[in-house]
């Protein structure tokens, strides 16, 4: 066991002193409740997302997304010759050599800022409600206890056991690293106990409550939760011995049910608030997706009223292709070889949902014209020549299929980052996909859910089973962040495929959880 020393304490800057956030302003910054809210509550969504690396939950690079997505089998950002290459950055998290990836620490010290934020913001409300005796604000209380228990879901996920604390100065006894389980059941502890306060409105939609974690938000968290429990209740995740999901019991609403049928529990409890599948797929996407009654919980993207971004489009697209969208481009990740497998490219049956997230073979302007390259010839994407290392490779440039889930949004701003596209984080398709397999799982018939993902962008219905459904999450949830959970809840994410063999830490399951890196990597031994 090991314990974060009193640098973390003084002479770590990573999380502790660097936001404005966290400290508690002057009085007037407190004076009414609106204020309290606007001050202590909403400056921590200004930080969902974020317009530097690092920052936010999705959005930018070199972050959680890029933690959980270009370590998988679904997405790839191969050497290109000079560009992108980065130190080896890239191919050394492909590969799972973690000692490689020079912003793991980013992504910790990110999250625990954050986590920071929240207690302070806590502190806040507590000396408001001290002042202001006439006044509740146990909702307040209630959503910033659901906001720090979604910071602490990453957290967990990410880097397995870490620090559990609710002060605002935490002390080095409270900065001891806990084990994994005892992160799970908190966070299960505190999603359930918030959830019935939390607004019970769609904050997707522009209004009062846009952006803002809501009752569907905290049950979608509490299903995923469940359904990754053999992992998040394991705490030696490198001895192959897993909890067994269907014998974990809990008490949910007066009810004992294993993690299973909870699953399906809070996944039906979603459904009855009334979402929905969207009529058609990219309309979740899209630059007005702010009218998705599928979308659950979003980032906010207004080019001129937020400053987050969404930067993929604009690290996908080929230099040619970009500018004929009026972007920028950095010619760079694209979809692997398995994900063309699964996707089906280039058989008689390829799934409709490729063209709907990926640029590939020719592509077009936005007046449908081919785009040039500068011998003249017409750029054409060539996905199967995708391989890690393309240095020398005549397909240099122009290997791999790109991103196009997002919409391409005409009047984007900074190269196309600054984009009105909201950035989706939990939608209702993974909710179905979620009851399929804890309905599978606990030895029923998922087929109903699963399916009816299908059905919508008018694919044949398939066998509902374990296999088919990890298939169908990427084919319906690709390049949405949650491939690198997937996986390790298969039991398949240290395997070795194409460009990336099993290491000696990928056999012991050691790569299943990132090490506490950057800033905070002073450990000492207890």
């Amino acid at each position: 066991m090991m314990v974060l020393c009193g640098t973390l304490l003084c002479g770590c800057n990573g999380f502790l002193d660097e936001d404005p956030q966290d400290r508690l302003g002057e009085d007037e910054l407190v004076d009414s409740r609106d204020a309290l809210f606007l001050n202590k509550v909403g400056a921590i969504y200004g930080n969902l997302g974020g317009n530097a690396s690092g920052l936010g939950l999705q959005g930018t690079d070199r972050g959680i997304f890029d933690l959980n997505t270009f370590c998988t089998d679904e997405a790839i950002i191969p050497t290109r010759g000079t560009d992108w290459y980065d130190g080896g950055v890239w191919q050394s998290l492909f590969k799972h050599n973690w000692g490689g990836v020079d912003f793991v620490g980013d992504a910790w010290n990110y999250l625990f800022r954050e986590i920071l934020a929240c207690n302070n913001s806590l502190l806040s409300i507590d000396q408001y409600a001290e002042s202001h005796v006439n006044e509740d604000v146990s909702e307040l209380q209630a959503e910033v206890r659901a906001l720090r228990a979604m910071f602490y879901f990453y957290a967990m996920d990410l880097f397995g056991s870490v620090p559990l604390f609710s002060t605002s100065e935490p002390t080095v006894a409270e900065l001891k690293l806990q084990p994994r389980s005892s992160i799970f059941r908190h966070i299960v502890s505190e999603l359930q106990q918030t959830a019935p306060k939390l607004i019970s409105e769609r904050t997707t939609h522009f209004g009062p409550y846009y952006g803002r974690i809501n009752q569907a938000t905290a049950y979608f968290l509490l299903a995923k939760l469940m359904l990754n429990s053999e992992i998040y209740n394991d705490d030696i995740w490198t001895d192959k011995v897993y909890p067994d999901g269907s014998q974990m019991k809990w008490t949910i609403m007066g009810k004992t049910m294993n993690s299973w049928e909870a699953v399906d529990f809070y996944c039906n409890i979603i459904e009855k608030m009334g979402y929905t599948l969207e009529g058609e797929f990219s309309r979740n996407f899209a630059s007005d997706n702010e009218k998705s009654q599928e979308n659950i919980f979003v980032i906010p993207m207004d080019k001129y009223l937020y400053s987050n971004q969404y930067v993929y489009l604009h690290r996908t697209l080929n230099y040619h292709h970009a500018a004929a969208l009026g972007l920028g481009g950095e010619n760079g990740p694209c979809a692997t070889i398995e994900a063309l497998d699964v996707f089906g490219y280039g058989t008689t049956d390829c799934d409709p949902r490729f063209k709907m997230t990926y640029f590939a073979d020719e592509v077009h302007d936005l007046e449908g014209f081919p785009i040039p390259l500068d011998d003249g010839t017409p750029l054409v994407y060539y996905p199967r020549e995708v391989k890690l290392d393309l240095s020398g490779s005549p397909y240099e440039k122009t290997a791999g299929a790109r991103l196009a889930k997002y919409q391409i949004d005409p009047t984007a701003l900074k190269d196309g980052k600054l984009c009105n596209n909201d950035i989706v984080l939990m939608r209702y398709a993974d909710v179905l996909l979620m009851r399929a397999e804890a309905l599978e799982r606990n030895g029923q018939d998922g087929s109903a859910y699963f399916n009816a993902v299908r059905d919508r962008v008018k694919a044949a219905p398939r066998e509902c089973n374990l296999d088919n459904i990890l298939k169908e999450r990427m084919l319906e949830l690709a390049w949405e962040g949650w491939r690198r959970n997937d996986l390790i809840r298969y039991r398949l994410f240290t395997r070795a495929y194409r460009d990336k063999p099993q290491t000696p830490d990928d056999l012991t399951g050691a790569t299943t959880v990132f090490p506490i890196s950057g800033d905070l990597s002073n450990l000492i031994s207890q």
